[in-house]
């Protein structure tokens, strides 16, 4: 498995260096789903776990959602594969959804990294919105996501080397 990812910038400013390394982990999401069939995407591969792949890119759809498009812009939107948007429930999209494919839960998943980006252009690191009863910045958020993507692609490391053995990215 060999896949181009976007180097995360070296010498940049602060938004563009933490949007480097989101997309550089994104990148590495869709890495670990290239050229699987929806079978293989929805396997349970490390038992006792019922985490798939499938389940992780609508988890990461959801959050992209919730933290982008409901906390940091203030739209009003309805969970897509789960429980009211919350940003504190870390739980909203793992169950694999009724006739849930791999290119249809990646498309989703990319329609909402599109709109995180759109959700963010323009507003500055130091900006802040409420949250649990305080103020996050954004510098915040993307470090956060930074880290949801890593633990998660961790996970998708697991499951794919499971279900084909394919490993690196």
């Amino acid at each position: 498995m060999t896949t181009e990812r976007p180097m995360p910038p070296l010498d940049a400013d602060e938004i563009a260096t933490l949007e480097g390394w989101l997309d550089f982990h994104r990148s590495t999401l869709e890495a670990k789903c290239a050229g699987l069939d929806d079978a293989q995407a929805a396997t349970a591969s490390v038992p006792p776990s019922p985490l798939t792949l499938v389940g992780l890119v609508q988890h990461l759809s959801e959050v992209e959602r919730t933290w982008f498009r409901v906390l940091v812009a203030g739209e009003s939107l309805e969970p897509l594969y789960g429980p009211k948007a919350d940003p504190s429930d870390h739980e909203g999209g793992f169950e694999v959804a009724d006739g849930a494919t791999l290119t249809g839960a990646l498309g989703t998943w990319r329609t909402e990294v599109a709109a995180s980006r759109a959700a963010c252009s323009g507003r500055a690191a130091s900006q802040t919105v409420p949250f649990m009863g305080a103020r996050v910045t954004l510098r915040w958020v993307y470090v956060h996501l930074i880290e949801e993507y890593a633990r998660h692609n961790g996970h998708a490391d697991l499951l794919r080397e499971r279900i084909d053995g394919a490993t690196g990215v």
